[in-house]
């Protein structure tokens, strides 16, 4: 039988022990393919934990770079919005740096709401989480004032589903996968965020690793550049409204 790397068999002991159920069920299904975070029913996410579930995708390390680079970019945000939030990890961990901020999130996806939703109640931090396309659901009266704006779109091309991981292909596919060349999302966001943004606003989009040349093009009158993840890929592209 296909045993567990010794770091995950302690976090599903710990789980098992903590919620009254059977280990070897726990084992089952982490051997199944299912994220070790959807059996233990949340994750670490920067200051905060939150929920997570089959609705959402997990909160990854790369996201947390975006959270951390965020936080060390701008100063005192009085308005931040957070598209394709997913669990709301992001905005979530954005009202706890910058408590004096309005924090926007937005999601397609009615179920990923629901979890946001469900987090801002666990952590008791005041995020507006709305459900709609990216810009979509933001009220007009933001428009040209927003100081930080973050994205952690869907950037998997659609062909690319088949040779993800287990695990990542029991996450939703909403979450996941773009169109055919995986910049599809990317482009949207880096044609509208200039109009969004205040002089002087900074955006911060996750990308793909290979697509850092495409990504800086897709963003209209913006200088963006590309940065790298702890791993020395290219992971976030990153601009400010002159």
């Amino acid at each position: 039988m296909e045993e567990l790397p010794a770091h995950e068999m302690r976090r599903l002991e710990a789980a098992a022990a903590s919620d009254g159920v059977s280990l070897d069920d726990l084992v089952s299904r982490r051997l199944a393919g299912e994220p070790l975070q959807y059996i233990e029913g949340s994750a670490p996410f920067g200051p905060i934990e939150v929920r997570v579930d089959q609705r959402v995708l997990v909160p990854r390390p790369e996201t947390e770079g975006l959270y951390e680079m965020a936080v060390k970019m701008v100063r005192n945000p009085e308005i931040v919005v957070d598209l394709c939030t997913g669990s709301g990890a992001l905005a979530l961990a954005l009202k706890h740096a910058f408590p004096g901020a309005t924090v926007f999130a937005t999601d397609i996806s009615e179920e990923a709401i629901e979890v946001a939703l469900e987090n801002r109640l666990s952590t008791g931090l005041d995020v507006y989480f709305a459900l709609g396309d990216l810009f979509d659901p933001l009220p007009a009266s933001i428009l040209g004032q927003v100081d930080l704006l973050v994205a952690n779109p869907p950037y998997v091309p659609k062909g690319d589903f088949a040779d993800l991981p287990e695990d990542v292909r029991r996450e939703p596919e909403v979450a996941l996968l773009a169109g055919p060349t995986g910049l599809e999302h990317i482009q949207r966001i880096g044609a509208s965020a200039t109009r969004w943004l205040r002089p002087g606003g900074v955006v911060i989009c996750e990308i793909g690793e290979t697509q850092g040349v495409s990504a800086t093009t897709s963003f209209v009158d913006l200088p963006a550049v590309v940065r790298q993840d702890l791993s020395g890929r290219d992971r976030y592209v990153v601009a400010v409204k002159p």
